[in-house]
């Protein structure tokens, strides 16, 4: 029986695990400070003035106290740091600090090497065409309705 094919969400997760775990290895032997795939999310989500937790968490499709973890811990580390909202006194806007922007500008350039070292392993045009795909606009999540299944065999495992 041929293996059961892989659902495209397993293969982005796939693929951007393989980007992250480059990432952390490449920043890891460049002695900073290790930081969580959360943290790193976190830190891709950020606008240059600042975002608020919520505002972030809602970016990275995680709950509020993932996001606030997150936070924390940067926090600690000194790459983040927090500021009062200019609009709302009660909101505070979560920032990179000079150390987080070195860092981040760090992990960027290490991102362009390993999309390269992509390109080099299964071609350019490939690379420009999953970039291409990915950055279309796929509008709203479509509501779809669940197939009929015509016997008790169907497959349960839908990730």
């Amino acid at each position: 029986m041929p293996p059961t094919p892989r659902h495209l969400p397993q293969l982005l997760g796939d693929a951007r695990r393989w980007f992250e775990d480059a990432m952390f290895t490449a920043l890891e032997a460049a002695g900073e400070q290790p930081v969580t795939p959360p943290q790193a999310q976190l830190f891709a989500v950020l606008d240059e003035e600042g975002t608020t937790v919520s505002e972030a968490a809602r970016r990275m499709g995680v709950t509020r106290q993932t996001a606030h973890q997150a936070v924390h811990g940067l926090v600690a580390a000194g790459m983040l740091e927090q500021v009062p909202h200019p609009t709302s006194a009660r909101q505070r806007l979560i920032r990179r600090t000079p150390e987080g922007e070195r860092v981040h500008r760090r992990a960027g350039l290490i991102l362009e090497a390993l999309e390269a070292q992509l390109a080099e392993r299964v071609g350019r045009e490939t690379v420009d065409a999953l970039r291409a795909a990915l950055e279309a606009p796929w509008g709203p999540p479509p509501e779809v309705d669940l197939p009929q299944t015509q016997s008790p065999e169907a497959p349960q495992d839908m990730w």
